[in-house]
């Protein structure tokens, strides 16, 4: 690769990203302000012309509760912990019948959105936020949600390439099934220890904080990579490393908001400098709480992209896009 490369990656769950952990009657507005923030980045990602990919939750993509019921696979999730299981949440607390009831769980009219916006791509947060190492799921029932995601994908005449694994639940065990299931690109880890994230459940405090310390202060490894660097592996997907976390806007964090901006944008330039990927990623609901705030943060990224471009002529490519580049580079073949 001759030039540097910026890659985006969202995970586009709503409530089904937390429904176990979030009462939804607190978490309304948060969500009612996430879906107008998402036009907003679509439009900043227009202006900008920047590549995104939208890892998204199947279950957000029917237009209603009758067609997503006809999606469901007959392996479902069997956590130890049933509440983790999004048909546990249904058959406990119920769903809406469309998005004009129910826009908390239903989101066919984003998706379209997304679709219809050039250079953005949609990609798999599985079909169900499925937890790949929580006790009592199995390989099967995994694969079963993969192929449920790819019908509802379906549904908008497309067909998903690229996955990221739910909570950062990265899991190589199922890799040869994403593979075989159509995906060729997943989203990796950084390879950091407090990024290796084993279960949902009484994950260490330690761990959690050096995550979100890392955001301000450099506690964790290089987290630029050379295209290069990633492994060709037949039968697999390519393993595409994040890099970065985008936190939200917190007004109690003071200065440590514009900090965090400027390492993003020092790690970005670092990449442009040496011809090398930058993968940041983030949930459109973190910027929930304080839209206006948090899409400004945003325009500052993007901004310091176009200025990286122009100066070192980085590039942007969603997570299909990259990994086209890397099967090139090997003269391979990129269909699962």
């Amino acid at each position: 690769m001759k030039n540097g490369l910026f890659t985006i990656s969202l995970d586009f769950e709503l409530h089904w990203g937390g429904f176990e952990k979030w009462p939804l009657q607190q978490y309304r507005q948060y969500f009612m302000n996430t879906r107008k923030t998402i036009p907003s980045m679509l439009r900043a990602f227009q202006r900008y012309e920047v590549h995104v990919t939208w890892a998204t939750v199947g279950m957000l993509m029917p237009a209603s509760r009758r067609d997503a019921e006809l999606l469901y696979p007959a392996a479902k999730p069997a956590y130890q912990q049933p509440t983790l299981s999004a048909y546990h949440y249904i058959r406990q607390s119920g769903i809406g019948e469309d998005e004009s009831t129910d826009p908390f769980h239903f989101a066919a009219s984003l998706v379209k959105e997304i679709l219809r916006t050039p250079h953005q791509e949609l990609g798999s947060h599985t079909f169900s936020h499925y937890y790949c190492n929580e006790a009592g799921q199995t390989v099967g029932q995994f694969r079963a949600d993969l192929q449920a995601a790819q019908r509802a994908a379906a549904l908008c005449n497309t067909r998903l390439t690229s996955l990221v694994f739910p909570r950062n639940q990265f899991n190589e065990d199922y890799l040869r099934v994403c593979y075989e299931e159509g995906f060729t690109a997943v989203r990796d880890n950084p390879r950091d220890w407090f990024w290796n994230i084993r279960s949902t459940q009484n994950e260490s405090r330690w761990k959690r904080l050096n995550r979100g310390a890392d955001a301000y202060i450099p506690l964790g490894k290089k987290n630029t990579y050379d295209l290069a660097s990633v492994a060709v592996q037949p039968g697999l997907p390519l393993c595409l490393p994040a890099s970065r976390l985008l936190r939200p806007y917190d007004p109690a964090e003071y200065f440590l908001n514009d900090m965090k901006i400027s390492r993003i944008c020092h790690e970005m330039e670092r990449a442009a400098r040496n011809s090398e990927v930058y993968h940041l990623w983030w949930h459109p609901h973190n910027f929930g709480n304080y839209p206006e705030q948090s899409m400004k943060a945003l325009e500052k990224i993007l901004q310091h992209f176009d200025y990286c471009r122009k100066l070192y002529h980085m590039s942007s490519a969603t997570m299909g896009e990259t990994a086209d580049l890397i099967y090139q580079m090997h003269g391979k073949d990129q269909t699962a």
